[in-house]
């Protein structure tokens, strides 16, 4: 009686396992694309337009998820997160990397660049380039650059000359670079989680912080900030990355064409950043709430020779070489223009 039991049990259990195991290769592959800035941020906009085009190209291959405004994990944790396999995308500010490789803080080295133009000439560089695969060894994959935009300084008070911004209290990202900058205007520098720093303004808990336009705008920083400076000192950009093992596990296919479908949409987010921060630097104008600050040239350059001693300070670690080659991103050879 048992051997007619597995007689006729064997062939239906083993065609389940077949349809199992097509139903599984069938399956779409899941991407969690998690961030901490809003929907309306060239960040935000980017996840969004992955998802359309990667699920247009790929069909019932891929499914998308985009968390957005920390809604799944925070600065805190996302790192963790993307290393544990509980997403698979990220795009962090480039100041997140300094303890995966001490080379990514040439990105928070200030007035580095002189605009984002020159900016792009040196991640599109081999210098550039090779960061993204720097973290490999630590299960970290960089795929692209994404574009915010140059940093404001914000405060309540003006902010013309470095001296002004003594004692004050800056809300800094998770940098040590940037911690380094506010101490070299004798500032106080607070490492705050990017969801909390509306209201740490608010409350005082910090004076003032440093931003593009549309994070300034898109988290109504400008409602509890007085002024803006002006200063371009500095930039927030992202590197859209991975995890190593999830990434090289993908099909060929499917891998090749979500790596042309970010270099599409790379192309939209840096444009859509520019754009944006224009935009929004003229909502705050519109909003009569805050006022802006331009910095003549004599005024600029003394926030820069203020803050110098910083890139000494980490060439070390980061390398003279590279900080050479991104100084020389700034200079535009004249046969190319």
């Amino acid at each position: 009686m048992k051997k007619i039991f597995k007689a006729l049990v064997l062939p239906v259990a083993l065609s389940m396992a077949g349809f199992m195991g097509t139903a599984q290769a069938q399956s779409p592959v899941v991407i969690k694309f998690a961030h901490v800035v809003a929907d309306s941020t060239p960040k935000g906009k980017g996840a969004l337009l992955f998802k359309q085009k990667a699920e247009e190209r790929l069909g019932d291959k891929v499914k998308v998820e985009v968390y957005s405004n920390s809604s799944l994990y925070g600065d805190g944790q996302e790192m963790d997160a993307l290393l544990s396999g509980d997403v698979q995308l990220l795009a962090p500010s480039l100041a997140k990397f300094e303890h995966f490789q001490k080379k990514i803080q040439i990105f928070d080295l200030p007035f580095l660049f002189e605009d984002i133009d020159a900016l792009d000439r040196f991640q599109q560089s081999e210098a550039g380039q090779s960061l993204l695969k720097s973290m490999e060894d630590k299960n970290i994959t960089g795929l692209t650059y994404w574009h915010n935009g140059m940093k404001q300084l914000s405060a309540n008070q003006p902010l013309r000359v470095p001296r002004d911004a003594r004692g004050l209290r800056f809300r800094v990202q998770a940098s040590n670079v940037l911690e380094e900058q506010f101490k070299a205007l004798r500032a106080n520098p607070r490492k705050i989680a990017f969801a909390e720093v509306y209201q740490s303004l608010q409350t005082g808990v910090v004076n003032g912080a440093e931003n593009p336009y549309s994070n300034i705008y898109s988290q109504k920083m400008h409602e509890v900030q007085k002024y803006i400076t002006e200063s371009n000192h500095g930039l927030i950009d992202y590197m859209v990355i991975t995890n190593t093992k999830f990434w090289n596990g993908l099909d060929s296919d499917v891998r090749t064409a979500l790596e042309d479908v970010l270099k599409e949409v790379t192309v939209e987010v840096n444009k859509m950043a520019k754009e944006l921060n224009d935009g929004d630097k003229q909502n705050i104008l519109n909003a009569g709430t805050t006022e802006i600050i331009t910095l003549t040239p004599e005024e600029r350059e003394q926030w820069r020779e203020a803050v110098q001693p910083v890139w000494k300070k980490f060439e070390g670690e980061i390398g003279a070489d590279l900080i050479q080659a991104a100084v020389d991103a700034n200079k535009i050879d004249a046969n190319k223009k």
